[in-house]
């Protein structure tokens, strides 16, 4: 929890991010996924200063968990004082404690924000789907309460001036935005029409353009001028290694790659070429022909994907 102290901002965990993506929909099918179309209700979470403290905190933490499909777990949520927003301890349930840092006492508006982030460690350790190193593995529950419907309150939760700040989480907020925003092109739900922090709504405007972007890279027909100009030529250079202009590692989402063992296509049409790219959805890598206008279904999330390879 940043609390008065200076605020990351960018994309310093985006593979992180899109890594965490994919796993939800490996772990959990492309129908799962889509049983949390909808989002947590701001009505479901609001929490006023004259409401009572602990069944208020209770209230707010059944509404996660149901939210979460969570039926058989209890939430017993106290409060003390912390560096960090909250902690839950991880046990074999149903029963679990969560830990809130005092300064909610006062601050409750953000406390279904925090039980979003602690309640998806729950969600997540029950699936035992986790990323080694603590780093990743809060990233990881970042990016899976966002996506399932609950991570906007997160994203609503930072505020910054010029004279102080707050954000919880640990992705930053234009990362948050674009995770929110990916959930916003499969599901067609706009949060932006709950958020109560304009400073929330500035990083989603921003991670709603680097997530359009994942739509428009090439090979996919929507792709702009530039990226086929490119593209063209680094096809040009996988079928001859000798044409100038090779592709930079790193720098481009797609690779080329021969159909056999034995070398790049060559001329007379014996082997083809192959172009990998990750999907704009779900960003599993995709693997099809060089051949033109091709369309290509992802496996993992069912994305339907038009493409001129």
């Amino acid at each position: 929890m940043a609390n008065g102290g200076p605020v990351e901002h960018g994309y310093p965990h985006l593979e992180t991010v899109r890594a965490a993506i994919n796993a939800l929909y490996k772990r959990l099918s492309y129908d799962t996924v889509h049983t949390f179309a909808t989002s947590v209700a701001p009505v479901d979470v609001a929490f006023c200063d004259t409401d009572d403290l602990y069944p208020g905190v209770q209230r707010v933490a059944h509404e996660i968990v149901r939210h979460y499909r969570l039926p058989d777990a209890r939430m017993i949520v106290g409060f003390r004082e912390m560096t960090h927003a909250a902690n839950v301890e991880l046990a074999a349930g149903p029963e679990y404690f969560i830990e809130l840092n005092d300064r909610f006492r006062t601050h409750r508006r953000d406390i279904g924000a925090a039980l979003a982030h602690e309640v998806m460690h729950v969600y997540l350790h029950r699936l035992d789907l986790s990323f080694p190193g603590t780093r990743d593995n809060e990233i990881l529950t970042d990016t899976a309460a966002a996506y399932l419907g609950a991570g906007w309150l997160l994203l609503d939760a930072f505020r910054e001036d010029a004279t102080s700040s707050q954000k919880l989480g640990y992705l930053t907020p234009e990362e948050f935005g674009y995770v929110l925003a990916k959930r916003a092109l499969v599901f067609d739900e706009d949060p932006a029409i709950w958020f109560t922090s304009p400073q929330a709504y500035t990083a989603y405007t921003a991670g709603m353009e680097l997530a359009r972007r994942d739509t428009r890279q090439p090979p996919l027909t929507a792709a702009g001028w530039a990226g086929r100009r490119r593209y063209a030529r680094d096809r040009r250079h996988a079928q001859d290694p000798h044409a100038p202009g090779a592709a930079q590692p790193g720098i481009v989402p797609y690779s080329f790659t021969p159909d056999a063992p034995g070398g790049p296509d060559v001329p007379d049409g014996h082997g083809r070429l192959r172009v990998s790219f990750p999907c704009p959805t779900c960003h599993q890598r995709i693997r099809v022909p060089v051949r033109g206008r091709v369309r290509a279904r992802c496996g993992v999330c069912r994305t339907v994907l038009e493409c001129d390879t």
